[in-house]
Order: C-alpha cells, then structure tokens, then sequence
C-alpha cells in the first residue's frame, strides 16, 4: 500500500500535469529573437487575441486544490477502449494518391499524404507527464509501437504542453524526422530533445511554408503555453492548416472558442476536414478549451465538411466522465444534421472515400 506522501506526491504530479489543460505561473527573460511577433506582450509572453466574450478562469491556487482534493466520477474507463493495431504493411498499402489520416489517440495523430507520412502532435509515452512515474496515464496501447513507424516527412507540434509535446517521443524520432514546424519559440524545446537546428522551422501565426508537395499555415488558437511553474506562455500556440493536393485539413490543436474560427474559415474557404478539439473543459477554465456546444459551433465557423473529434479518450485531464465528449457532440450532429468522424484508436480515414461512421464508445463504462 503506498504510502500517504508517496499518494500525495502523484496527486501532485497529476496536477501540475493536468495543469497542462488548465494553466499557472510565471517568470523568465525575454528572447529578443520573438520581439517581433505581435502576438509578444510587452511582459515578453504571447498573449490571445482580444475576446471580450471570453470568460475568465478561476485562479491556479483554487484549481490546484481542486485537482489534488476532488473527487473524480468516470472519469477513467472500467471497459477496454477498442484499439485498431497497425502495422507497416498496412500503412504502405494504402493508396499512395489520397490523402489518409491515423488516429493514435487524444490529439497524436499519423497522416499519409499523397505517399508520404507526417505526425501530428505525437505522445507515444505512458503519461502526459514530465515523469513516467506520475501523471495522466494512458487509457489504451497505441496502435503501432513508436519504432514502427515509418520515416516520417514532416512533424506539426500545436504547443508545448504534455499531452501535445512528449520528450521521449521527440528523442527516439529526432533522426528519423526530415523537418519539424512549431510555433514561435518551441523550437528551443526541440532543441533541448537533441533535435538538429537546422531540421526546425518556426512560426507565427498567419506564416505560411512549403515542404514537398503540402503547403501548411499556422493559424491562431486560444490557449496558453508552458512546461514548468516559471514559462507560462513564454512559447506560442497554434491551429494548422494543411493543404495536400486539392484537400485542406484544418487541426484546431487546443483552444477555447473565439472568432479566429470564422477568420479561419473565411480565409481559407472552408475545409475538407476539421479535426477540432473535444475534451478537457471545465467551467474552472473555459477560454482555453471549447465545451462540446463550442466545439460545433466552431466548426460551423470553418466552413468545414466533416467534423472529426480529437483530444479525448486517451487521458484524464479534466473532471467530466470520459464518455462526456463524445457523447454530447454524438447527439448535437445528429440534431443538427452534421457530418460526423469518431473514429476507433487505430482507425483510418480517407478524405474524400466513404466511411460508416460507428459510437464506439456506447456500452463501455
């Protein structure tokens, strides 16, 4: 039986993890190589952009106390969580003309793009946590082991929270990574993980780079930034917009609502596919994750025509039960007639091919 300061110090590290999706903290010197982003506060952190409607959090001590003193109800799985297992072969074969996307669970997910592989946000390790011994752990494997993968074209991180930016993920990819695009200042993270300089580019919002055939843009999120007590939004977030043949991916990474999402899709026009978050909100922090409702609303925003969820049923990072996301978001498409992606962990999709789309979450605890 552990020991009660051996409980106290994971509940410790479950918090500072989870913080990962509610936020903290301050502190750090200015890196004059940023200053010219207008998104840089003259306190030398990136900030938001103007939202009057955004609610305001409650504060880091009353959410510390409730992530290490609340009680949680469902929000951890009893059932299995079915899991599609992968292999290369399977990979290789698919169709090398179409544009694929791989769900590896919360917001990792693996891309084949007209033949060639990309990752997004990719956590491959046990916990979103700065240790593996603490921390949100995992609720399913991942499909396919990480040296399994493919060499891959292309690496997109949103920001640098746990759950989106795994330094062991990084460290074991690093030589097998052609190319690395994040937003400003994370590039000094990936840098701290052994990966080459050279292999980095980074950006602001609305910077726009080719690499191969796949144009991408980093777009504006609402959300923060942050790995310790001492940087909170000292790096900058992002959305993405992937353009691969004549199709367009739009990747919300994680963010509250605002109206970036109609300038977004205006823009660009609509997308084929959206892959926006769907997970982690609480009341205690509103305006960085979007509750179900905004998550819908915010795709109606993009233009885009197929709804796919992202940023749950991997880890508990919040206090609703692990169906809740899912299940909200299941029955607003349905009354609203709206085009919906759930896929099982593992599961393939293939813009433009079609698909039956499966609750596969119904009946499991």
């Amino acid at each position: 039986m552990p020991s009660f300061m051996s409980r106290l110090a994971a509940r410790l590290l479950l918090a500072f993890s989870c913080l990962a999706a509610a936020g903290c903290a301050t502190g750090g010197a200015c890196d004059p190589r940023l200053s010219a982003s207008p998104q840089l506060g003259a306190d030398c952190r990136f900030q938001n952009l103007p939202n009057p409607q955004a609610l305001p959090a409650q504060g880091s001590w009353t959410i510390w106390s409730r992530f290490l003193f609340a009680d949680k109800q469902g929000t951890v799985p009893v059932d299995a969580i079915p899991v599609r297992r992968l292999d290369r072969a399977a990979l290789d074969a698919l169709d090398p003309a179409a544009n694929h996307v791989v769900r590896l669970g919360h917001s990792s997910h693996l891309l084949k793009l007209r033949g060639r592989y990309w990752l997004i946000d990719p956590v491959f390790s046990e916990r979103a946590s700065p240790v593996q011994w603490a921390g949100p752990k995992r609720f399913h494997p991942t499909p396919l082991a990480l040296q399994d993968l493919p060499a891959i074209d292309g690496l997109i991180l949103s920001h640098d929270h746990y759950d989106h930016l795994d330094t062991a993920t990084i460290e074991t990819l690093r030589e097998r990574v052609q190319r690395y695009f994040v937003p400003l200042g994370v590039a000094a993270r990936l840098r701290e993980m052994g990966v080459p300089a050279d292999r980095i580019e980074e950006f602001d919002w609305w910077q726009q780079a080719r690499h191969g055939e796949i144009e991408l843009t980093a777009t504006p999120a609402q959300h923060f930034s942050g790995r310790t007590l001492w940087d909170r939004n000292r790096t900058l977030w992002a959305s993405w917009v992937i353009r691969s043949g004549g199709e367009r991916i739009f990747y919300s990474g994680d963010s509250g609502y605002f109206g970036g999402f109609a300038q977004i899709g205006e823009r660009f026009g609509g997308f084929d596919i959206a892959l926006m978050e769907n997970g982690a909100y609480d009341s205690y922090w509103p305006s960085v994750h979007m509750s179900p409702e905004e998550t819908v609303k915010a795709f109606r925003d993009l233009r885009a025509k197929l709804l796919y969820l992202v940023h749950n049923s991997t880890f508990d990072l919040a206090f609703h039960t692990w169906q809740d996301p899912l299940n909200r978001v299941a029955a607003l498409a349905e009354q609203q007639g709206l085009p919906l992606a759930t896929p099982e962990i593992g599961e393939v999709l293939t813009l433009g091919r079609p698909r039956q789309n499966t609750l596969w979450w119904k009946g499991l605890r």
